[in-house]
């Protein structure tokens, strides 16, 4: 077996050096290891498996998490501790999430996610990242209130991916494109996959991804509301990256986009010319990465 294995990653090596192969080696966790010291922050990733999309309405039915260090320069230090635990919701888990994720009612029935778990596990980290941080810290915030107090970045929506020569943001197409493939909609396992994505090196800045996904996520952003707009101008807004509000969660019913402080003055000028053909003020929300993403806003 061992001659089998020392074989088999010859050949994988041979054929990684050669244009004409792509090898993909199966994920293997990284091992805890003891805080490298003072100069690295920590950083929790996470992810949630729920019994549906309803960030208000539907359950948690696991949470699994990623403890990490990082160097200022966004280099991975080291893995620091995991957490995966179940949480039985108040109905069954419909059958297409069990497809899905391979959860049974029977593997939830009795678990119940403490607080004061989660709480201690995320104290020390500086950041919370999500590969969609628009899901998942809405969940989080409504089970935890702890989450409501740490900065969140997305690791789907906070890196242009195609621009660094990925084939989509999934992130399984991600993994692939770093050399690896894994065991996916599992939350723990979907975080060590995230891990590896973000301490991969970007071909066009040499640096790795997590990275630029601090440095994004850091930037101040508006959300501009282009309410009231009329209906059949709506592609213009998709095209131009509006996203939809229904108004069921308290905000307004209308399209919405986020830009950069930089580009701020842009937008409004797209709005009055091309939408309202009027002058007009825009309802406006400053962002950061402690309100990004998060229910209350």
């Amino acid at each position: 077996m061992f001659q089998d294995t020392i074989s088999l990653a010859a050949m994988a090596d041979t054929l990684s050096r050669s244009p004409d192969y792509r090898v993909l080696r199966r994920l293997v966790p990284r091992i805890s290891s003891v805080p490298t010291g003072h100069d690295t922050r920590t950083a929790v990733l996470l992810d949630t498996e729920t019994t549906g999309l309803d960030t208000q309405k539907n359950e948690i039915i696991e949470l699994g998490m990623v403890k990490f260090d990082y160097f200022p320069d966004g280099r991975i230090a080291g893995l620091i501790d995991t957490f995966s635990a179940f949480n039985e919701p108040s109905i069954p888990i419909p059958s297409e999430i069990t497809a899905l994720t391979g959860i049974t009612d029977e593997m939830v029935a009795g678990h119940r996610i403490e607080e004061a778990a989660v709480a201690a596990f995320v104290d020390d980290a500086v950041i919370a990242i999500a590969h969609n941080s628009g899901f998942d810290r809405k969940f989080a915030e409504r089970y935890w209130p702890v989450f409501e107090q740490k900065p969140w970045a997305c690791s789907a929506t906070e890196i242009e991916w195609r621009k660094h020569g990925f084939a989509g943001a999934q992130l399984g197409y991600l993994l692939n494109g770093a050399g690896y493939f894994h065991a996916a909609h599992r939350a723990v396992d979907d975080c060590h996959a995230l891990l590896e994505v973000l301490a991969f090196e970007l071909p066009a800045t040499g640096a790795p991804a997590l990275a630029l996904l601090l440095e994004t996520a850091r930037r101040p952003t508006v959300r501009v509301w282009a309410e009231q707009s009329p209906f059949e101008l709506k592609d213009s807004l998709k095209r131009r990256g509006y996203k939809w509000s229904d108004g069921s969660d308290g905000r307004p019913k209308s399209w919405y986009v986020d830009v950069c402080e930089t580009v701020l003055q842009d937008e409004i000028s797209f709005l009055r010319t091309e939408i309202y053909l009027r002058d007009v003020e825009p309802r406006q929300q400053s962002l950061t990465a402690f309100t990004r993403f998060s229910a209350r806003i």
